[in-house]
């Protein structure tokens, strides 16, 4: 096996799939990632056994084969590379060497026969839509996602594939994240898969903007996203996500609608004096006005105004402020809106005008 590339054309396939491996492994070979020339193409794999990463590429000299060279010593070396260097690599033996410009380096590896691969997913559901709806997708609601919680379907996050819709959800019990996005084709049934953490965070890192396309392929166990020369596979959780319908407060007809910015900024001054263990705030609802007031076990206040297009009277409700930061952070636009039924009953955080994201706050009792 051998080909030759410049630095720049093997460095961004290479960023894409190292991520994927984990730097302490149970089995050496994962610290390697997979190369193979076959095709008339370079292909680069990387996987920890939960996630898998293959990137493909164009490249010169070829000589087919394939063989696991040591990921992050091969990472390294590239990126510490001149820019415009041409590299040349080509295996000896058990050896990899690598040689650009005045530069040589000799790599060992481990045989392709021991590095496990994802087989031929067992397809249910094949969608295609903009990559840069799933990434605002993804993005916008990741950061609802448990970690580590014992409720393991929770460490992830719910991909809600309807008619004519795909909906993201994420939730730690807490909190709730909702984003959804119209299909431009209708699909048959229904369908919920639950994607790990790490595949959710490996695969918003690779979603980029701009209008290209990416196709996404549902299988029994298995989520794999086609996105032009890379080919993102995850397994899923197997577990049954809670019914988040259900936590989306109906009827909350006491609503306020405040500039975003300006709540954000009232908030972080709040959350300065707030108690350090349950990082809670009080917002009291007045006729034009939404008051703010944190505590701590020092005695210690803040109290914060803000004007708010609001009708309601003598309603207070206490939440975690670092929810409602991160809420109000996911959302778009100037305006947000905030939607309560009575004084134990969760928040709604939306968008003023956006019906297709939908953030949830579970209260606190001050």
């Amino acid at each position: 096996m051998q080909f030759s590339i410049q630095r720049e054309a093997l460095l961004k396939p290479l960023q894409q799939v190292v991520g994927v491996v984990e730097r302490r492994q149970t089995l050496p070979v994962l610290a390697n990632l997979l190369v193979k020339v076959a095709d008339g193409k370079l292909s680069l794999t990387g996987t920890d056994l939960e996630v898998e990463m293959v990137a493909t590429t164009a490249a010169e000299k070829l000589a087919d084969g394939e063989i696991t060279i040591p990921a992050r010593k091969l990472f390294d070396i590239v990126r510490a590379l001149p820019d415009g260097a041409r590299i040349d690599l080509k295996l000896n033996g058990d050896r990899v060497a690598l040689n650009a410009g005045r530069s040589r380096f000799t790599l060992t590896t481990l045989p392709a026969s021991e590095f496990p691969t994802v087989d031929e997913i067992e397809l249910v559901e094949k969608v295609s839509l903009p990559e840069e709806a799933l990434r605002d997708l993804m993005e916008r609601t990741s950061f609802a996602m448990a970690n580590q919680d014992v409720r393991y379907y929770l460490n992830g996050m719910l991909l809600d594939l309807q008619e004519h819709t795909l909906r993201c959800v994420a939730t730690d019990g807490h909190r709730l994240a909702m984003k959804e996005t119209e299909l431009q084709s209708s699909v048959s049934t229904r369908r919920q898969i639950i994607i790990p953490r790490k595949g959710v965070n490996e695969l918003v890192g690779l979603l980029e903007t701009g209008d290209g396309q990416v196709e996404l392929e549902f299988g029994r166990n298995h989520l794999r996203v086609r996105r032009g020369d890379v080919v993102f596979t995850s397994k899923l959780i197997d577990g049954r996500f809670p019914d988040y319908e259900a936590v989306i407060p109906l009827g909350a007809d006491k609503t306020a609608t405040l500039d975003r910015e300006v709540l954000r900024g009232a908030l972080q001054r709040a959350a300065i004096l707030s108690n350090e263990k349950y990082r809670g705030v009080r917002l009291e609802l007045s006729p034009g006005k939404l008051r703010i007031v944190a505590h701590n076990p020092e005695q210690e206040e803040a109290v914060e105004e803000v004007e708010a297009e609001t009708h309601v009277s003598d309603l207070a409700v206490g939440f975690n402020v670092g929810y409602l930061l991160d809420a109000l952070a996911a959302l778009r636009g100037d305006k947000a809106r905030l939607s309560l039924r009575d004084a134990q009953s969760s928040c709604l955080v939306q968008e003023h005008d956006n019906e297709h994201a939908r953030h949830v706050i579970m209260p606190l009792r001050l």
